[in-house]
């Protein structure tokens, strides 16, 4: 019986075949290869064929590894999963997948259709790195946080950050274990995962209730993820566009261009401190830039030609995932990968949501309204940012105005008192026309209510479900909608119209042009620098 050389590097084991254009296990060094029959030398025509297959075999295998990357480097694990799926099965033993568990599917958005949505999660957990990151042993908790669209064409692909210091509505989860955690009317979102043993599914939930976005997956790493990842593609090109000391993240970088890995890529995605304004906001930009070499690195580097690289950076990306159950295996990732690679890298942007400083505390954010509800329809109603054209979405997938979809719920039957709070008269006879057009036949004019910015949604409890169809008839966000302890449970839903109602945006535009002064990033601009 043959035994394993233990000296012997498992990639070098896999040679190219130039006939099937595939990778074929070759017997280590120093064990006899099988007897083979030994063909007689091709003619001129038979080495053209050859030649025209390999050319043909290699064009294919690049399109089946081609794929982009996410999250702090967290979707370049898909495409090492998606690149050496039929040369090592057993990384199928490395992922870790969980079953989320998110609720009464009536109370979802609507699915997108072909659209993809894919929740990238980067926690700042510290578990087995030590005391040198900070808060040694913690599980972490949602510090970097994309939404991945894939438009349902493929032509193109919009990423949008979402702040951990953004204050939102927490609904009640349950996690895989079946732990019931409670909601939360307002808190950091980026306690959404971790706090109280709330699991992804938490954070899923989250995202949804905020944007009206459904999210079709998940997938989280962590800080050693970046590390590896990083490491695996032979570093990732950076710029800074000054000196840079951060006693913060460990990171001290001169101005100019630099390839980063390890542990000085980690310290970059990490500074906040030493770069503009010295906040969450101004990480988001690094992590954008560096997420956005790393899917040039990938598809312009010789990554994809060499077996080698192909299985380190397989066995890191798998290692360091944590994906939902759907697409729990290497197979499905494969899938995924293959699906999201057929977008052009100039038409991915990164986008961060549209937010202001909170008026109750400094330190936190909330939504920029109309402009993060404005944001979301697009991404709902599969719209493009960088102007490349897409098919438009299905009414299915979108409300008749492009908004996202609502619950299911029954609208006629729905009680609804509109208070104007806007300080300009007749707000809320308007809104209460543009309710009843919508089906909300109940809706009736009530008392004014104090002068506030920002509209918002009130309900008694047990009827949350009708309140998020309200709010998303209307295009306001999900932490516009907040639980009224004091009503009476047989009571009306309460909307109270604020300052902003006198500039949200028409139906019209909501779906197709994106809101002015929006934050973003093109994947294939190379002069974006940390500044």
């Amino acid at each position: 019986m043959q035994q394993d050389n233990p000296e012997v590097d498992p990639a070098d084991q896999w040679v190219h075949d130039p006939e099937t254009g595939r990778y074929r296990l070759d017997p280590a060094p120093g064990i006899a290869p099988q007897r083979r029959r030994v063909a007689a030398p091709p003619s001129a025509e038979g080495r053209r064929t050859a030649q025209r297959r390999a050319a043909a075999a290699k064009r294919t295998r690049r399109r089946r590894v081609l794929a982009w990357t996410a999250g702090a480097g967290a979707l370049v694990m898909v495409v090492g999963c998606g690149g050496a799926y039929y040369l090592y099965q057993h990384f199928n033993n490395n992922l870790t997948s969980v079953d989320v568990q998110l609720g009464d599917e009536a109370e979802r958005p609507k699915p997108a259709g072909d659209a993809l949505n894919v929740l990238v999660l980067g926690t700042d957990s510290r578990q087995g790195l030590g005391r040198e990151y900070g808060d040694e042993g913690s599980t972490g908790h949602a510090d970097t946080t994309l939404l991945f669209h894939i438009a349902k064409d493929r032509s193109n692909a919009t990423v949008i950050s979402i702040p951990r210091d953004l204050m939102v509505p927490i609904p009640e989860c349950r996690t895989a274990d079946g732990k019931k955690v409670p909601g939360s009317t307002r808190d950091m979102f980026n306690n959404s995962l971790g706090q109280e043993g709330r699991d992804p599914g938490c954070t899923w939930k989250t995202v949804e209730k905020v944007t009206g976005i459904r999210v079709d997956h998940f997938v989280q790493v962590n800080f050693e993820a970046v590390k590896t990842l990083s490491t695996a593609v032979g570093g990732v090109e950076v710029c800074a566009a000054k000196d840079i000391n951060d006693p913060d993240s460990h990171l001290r970088m001169s101005k100019g261009r630099h390839v980063v890995q390890g542990d000085d890529a980690l310290a970059f995605v990490r500074t906040r401190h030493a770069v503009g304004f010295g906040g969450d906001l101004t990480r988001i930009p690094l992590q954008q830039q560096f997420i956005s070499s790393m899917i040039r690195k990938i598809k312009s580097g010789d990554t994809l030609t060499s077996p080698t690289k192909l299985y380190k950076l397989a066995d890191a990306a798998t290692k360091a995932l944590t994906v939902d159950s759907g697409i729990g295996s290497v197979d499905r990732l494969k899938d995924l990968a293959l699906d999201i690679s057929k977008v052009d890298t100039k038409n991915i942007t990164f986008a961060t949501v549209p937010v202001l400083d909170d008026p109750k505390d400094e330190n936190r954010l909330v939504l920029k309204q109309p402009d993060a509800g404005h944001l979301f329809s697009m991404i709902a109603g599969d719209r493009s940012l960088t102007g490349a054209p897409t098919a438009p979405a299905t009414p299915e997938a979108t409300g008749a105005a492009g908004t996202p979809a609502a619950p299911a719920v029954d609208s006629k039957s729905v009680r609804v008192t509109v208070r104007n709070g806007s300080g300009t008269g007749g707000q809320a006879q308007q809104a209460v026309d543009r309710l009843r057009a919508k089906g909300f036949a109940k809706a009736a004019t009530g008392p004014n209510a104090p002068a506030t910015a920002t509209s918002s949604v009130s309900y008694p409890a047990g009827h949350d479900a009708e309140a998020a169809a309200l709010a998303t008839a209307l295009g306001l966000p999900g932490d516009a909608v907040r639980p009224d302890p004091k009503a009476d449970p047989k009571g009306p839903l309460v909307l109270v119209l604020g300052k902003d109602v006198l500039t949200a945006p028409t139906p019209s535009t909501a779906a197709t042009e994106a809101p002015k002064d929006l934050q973003r990033v093109q994947a294939d601009d190379t002069d974006v620098c940390a500044k």
